[in-house]
This record gives C-alpha cells, sequence and structure tokens, in this order.
C-alpha cells in the first residue's frame, strides 16, 4: 500500500492515539490486587496436593486415578478441580503475566463457575454417605472452594477497575470526538 503523501498530519496523529488507546484499554494494571491474586493461585496449587476426600487429594481426582475411583469421586469434584487448575491457575497466571484484559475476564469467568461447581463438590460429598466420616469433604476440596471464591472477587475487581491512563485515553478520545463534531457542524475544517 503507497502512502500518501499529503496525508494530513493531524489525521496521522489521530490514528497514532486510536492506536495507543487500544492497547491501552486491551491490557490490566493488576496493582496489589496481582500479589493476592498470584498468592491465591499458589495456595490453589497447594490444595491440590491435600486430600479433598478420604486419601484421595485434588491430583487425583484431577487424573481419576484408583485412589479417586475408590473414593467415589462425584463428577462435581472432577469438574470443579479442572476448572480450579485452568481457569484459577492456568488462565489466571497468563492474565497476571501478560496483562491481557482478555485473559483476565476469562479468569473472572472460569474463576466464578468453578465457586459454583466448588459448592456442589462439598455438598456432594456431604450427601454422599452421612454416617461414614471419611466420605465428607478434606480439607484440600474447602481450601481451594474458598480460595477460588477470593479469586474470583479479586478477578471482579481487576476486570472493572480501569486505570488512570485509561480514563486519561477515553477523556482525550471524547474530546476529540467533540472537537471533530463541532468542526463538522460549523465547518471549519481549516483549523
Amino acid at each position: 500500500m503507497i502512502k500518501d503523501k499529503h496525508e494530513d498530519p493531524i489525521e496521522h496523529i489521530r490514528k497514532d492515539i486510536e492506536a495507543a488507546e487500544r492497547k491501552v484499554t486491551s491490557e490490566i494494571d493488576p496493582g496489589i490486587r496481582g500479589v493476592v491474586v498470584a498468592a491465591g493461585v499458589l495456595v490453589l496449587l497447594l490444595s491440590f496436593t491435600l486430600p479433598h476426600t478420604g486419601s484421595a487429594s485434588g491430583w487425583d481426582v484431577l487424573v481419576g486415578n484408583d485412589v479417586a475411583l475408590g473414593e467415589s469421586i462425584a463428577l462435581p469434584s472432577r469438574i470443579f478441580v479442572w476448572l480450579a487448575l485452568v481457569f484459577g491457575v492456568v488462565v489466571g497466571a497468563l492474565a497476571l503475566v501478560t496483562r491481557r484484559w482478555t485473559l483476565a475476564w476469562l479468569a473472572l469467568a472460569g474463576t466464578a463457575v468453578a465457586s459454583v461447581f466448588g459448592m456442589l463438590a462439598i455438598w456432594s460429598r456431604q450427601t454422599l454417605s452421612p454416617g461414614d466420616p471419611g466420605a465428607g469433604p478434606g480439607i484440600g476440596l474447602v481450601l481451594g472452594w474458598i480460595t477460588v471464591m477470593v479469586l474470583t472477587f479479586h478477578w471482579i475487581k481487576v476486570v472493572w477497575t480501569r486505570t488512570s491512563v485509561q480514563l486519561a485515553a477515553e477523556q482525550a478520545r471524547r474530546e476529540q470526538t467533540a472537537e471533530a463534531e463541532r468542526r463538522s457542524i460549523w465547518g471549519d475544517d481549516n483549523n
């Protein structure tokens, strides 16, 4: 594509501002919440090593090995550990490292769904066999569920918090649009 020699310098600046605004609005700045989320990811990984029920750890539930099968792990528990691993750990860590708003939004949505399945997993362990003390939810399952809820809360704050750079870019965009509208209404294209 051949660039027009007579391109308006203001148009060139406007395009640069638009490109910068798109870049800024697609990024997050978690601030201190990033540290809390990173700690939550580590606690979530720790919860996989602890018993989720009986002698089955979160890793056993995740892979569905003989230990997990011996404990009669229900579907909500399996779904919960997978959602917690994928969205709480992997997508959450990627969102923190890349600072991409889309990944933060996915982490938020995934951990919110995981929170529901964590509740169902705990409920299913409590109703499975009330007389058997080993059948209830283990410390790993409860810790994982609480951690996923904490991560959901913090991802909500990260996703919905606008940075000062984003707000300034939006304000500059509004001013630029208002000026362009004023020029088009009054026919003042020379200024």
